[in-house]
Order: C-alpha cells, then sequence, then structure tokens
C-alpha cells in the first residue's frame, strides 16, 4: 500500500477507507456466489477483490486468486484446496484491514 500511495498520506487513507468499505462486502457477495455454486459469478467477484491483493501486496495470494478464478470459469466448478487456500487469503486480507 505504501508503494501505491508513495508519501501522500491522503491518497493513503482514501485507500484505507476504499478496503474498510469494499473488502467485507466483496468477502460477504464471494461467500453467497460460492454457497449458491454460482461459479461466473464467483469468477467475477474473485476477480475484483484480486486487485485489493495486489494493493495490499500480496503476490503469491494473486496467483492463487488467478488460478481460482480461471478454474471457475473453465470448468464451472472448484477444487477444494483451492477454495480452502483462497479462505485463507480473504481471512488474512480482513484481519488486515481490520487493524488498519
Amino acid at each position: 500500500m505504501n508503494n501505491l500511495s508513495g508519501n501522500d498520506m491522503a491518497f493513503k487513507q482514501l485507500i484505507i477507507i476504499t478496503l474498510k468499505k469494499e473488502l467485507p462486502l466483496e468477502i460477504k457477495e464471494y461467500q453467497n456466489k460460492i454457497q449458491n455454486n454460482n461459479f461466473t459469478a464467483t469468477a467475477e467477484i474473485i476477480h475484483k477483490i484480486k486487485h485489493k491483493i495486489i494493493i495490499l501486496g500480496m503476490e503469491k495470494s494473486y496467483y492463487l486468486a488467478e488460478e481460482f478464478e480461471i478454474n471457475l470459469k473453465k470448468t464451472q466448478a472448484f477444487k477444494n484446496e483451492i477454495k480452502v487456500g483462497f479462505d485463507e487469503v480473504l481471512n488474512k486480507m480482513q484481519d488486515f484491514v481490520n487493524s488498519l
């Protein structure tokens, strides 16, 4: 986040406010879509979340999200180990955002 905002504290605050507002809503939407086996919509929300993963500097997590998104689009199903890993990423993101 510091790389993105540089020394601009107002911009950094805007990023934090946006993350605190949008991330919980996107996680809830993801959980709803995956629970209802709406794989196309799940892939779309994962795509949105990937942008926040990058903002938070979680490069390895980005590649996991990318794999999950592609898997959902191609197969209209998911591998449980990918979902479990992505869910862990979401928990870490939410914990971090809550700490800001």
